[in-house]
């Protein structure tokens, strides 16, 4: 069943890092298209800096499952290097308890956030008046992920295969 799980969170997880790549795909051509408009044509930019950053900001939180997946974050291993493998173990198992510690934390933080933002009806205040539940909603399910990703690493940590 655990094997199952983590296969499951994998999929999901490489299905969100593939989504990021879009999304920063799409924030790179918006601001291509900002530029050309506005220094060319002298055109006025309304929405794409919101484009831009809600793109940028979702790649990060819906990447950021793949990435743990992939043990692709920054880590000061030195220590970790020295220390006898007992230690290495536990290290491991205390860095993704509490990585998933703060990230159940974050995603009721985020999911309050987002359940105000659709209840009130909330908006960015530029022109565009954007709202707010599309950037708050990668969040909240990038946080989420982050959490069912983190479980999966800790049931691999937990299986001597």
């Amino acid at each position: 069943m655990a094997r199952v799980y983590v296969r499951w969170i994998q999929a999901v997880s490489r299905a969100c890092g593939a989504l990021a790549i879009v999304l920063l795909g799409c924030a790179m051509l918006v601001v291509c298209q900002m530029i050309f408009m506005r220094y060319l044509f002298r055109a006025s930019t309304i929405w794409q800096t919101e484009a831009v950053v809600f793109s940028a900001t979702g790649a990060i939180f819906l990447g950021a499952p793949y990435v743990l997946m992939r043990r692709g974050h920054v880590a000061v291993d030195f220590v970790r290097l020295i220390v006898r493998p007992s230690v290495q173990r536990w290290m491991d198992w205390t860095g993704a308890g509490l990585g998933l510690a703060f990230c159940v934390v974050m995603t009721v933080a985020t999911g309050l956030h987002l359940f105000e933002a659709l209840e009130g009806g909330w908006t960015t205040s530029s022109v565009a008046a954007v709202p707010l539940w599309i950037p708050l909603a990668p969040m909240f399910c990038g946080f989420l992920l982050l959490c069912l990703q983190y479980v999966a690493e800790l049931l691999k940590l937990g299986d001597p295969s």
